[in-house]
């Protein structure tokens, strides 16, 4: 049977490479890579903790994983909100900010909503990690709900901008293409919809 290992494998070892660096729509500050193995032995002394318990590690951070993705969510979101009300106190049309316009109001009314709710839940996981208690539906709840709710919010943002959104001079571009990825890494949002079920027993 084939077990799952967690090895470290140092820069310069022999049979290691970085073939190339990705580019990303997104996500940019932090580097993606192309690695390459090939032929590439490592010393038993880099096995990280014991042997055969590479599975069983990997799933234990997912539950603090998911809980922290949620403040990133939280972060990204927040930032495309604060933008926008700044944008919609300065944008003027028809002779006044664009803020005082009753549709502006409410996109921007549900997405300081939307974000304070994905806070709590995030909160109410975090307390329940803190207190070691099982969280994996709550965790999976947060994945799923702040990652969707920053893709929302940078979509309305982007909407409030208006054609200055899709300008690379204005930040909020920027906090749309990052918030895309959200619901896709450390599992998307159909996976985590299928843990929560299996949590509920169905």
């Amino acid at each position: 049977m084939e077990v799952l290992r967690i090895l470290i494998v140092d820069k310069g070892t022999p049979g290691y490479s970085v073939t190339r660096k990705l580019k990303k729509v997104g996500n940019r500050s932090a580097d993606t890579a192309e690695l390459l193995f090939e032929d590439c032995r490592v010393p038993k002394d880099k096995l990280v903790g014991e042997e055969g318990k590479g599975f069983p590690y990997l799933i234990a951070t997912l539950k603090s994983g998911r809980i922290s993705y949620g403040g990133r969510c939280i972060g990204v979101a927040r930032a495309a909100l604060e933008s926008s009300i700044r944008y919609a106190g300065e944008r003027i049309q028809f002779g006044k900010p664009i803020k005082d316009f009753q549709v502006t109001k409410f996109k921007l009314a549900r997405m300081a909503m939307e974000i304070e709710a994905a806070r709590w839940l995030t909160y109410r996981a975090s307390w329940l990690f803190d207190q070691g208690k099982d969280c994996m539906k709550e965790a999976s709840m947060v994945k799923l709900y702040a990652s969707e709710v920053a893709q929302r919010v940078t979509s309305e943002a982007m909407q409030i901008h208006g054609g200055y959104g899709y300008i690379m001079e204005y930040p909020v571009q920027r906090h749309w293409r990052d918030a895309r990825l959200l619901t896709i890494t450390e599992g998307t949002s159909e996976i985590q919809q299928i843990v929560i079920a299996r949590e509920l027993g169905v």
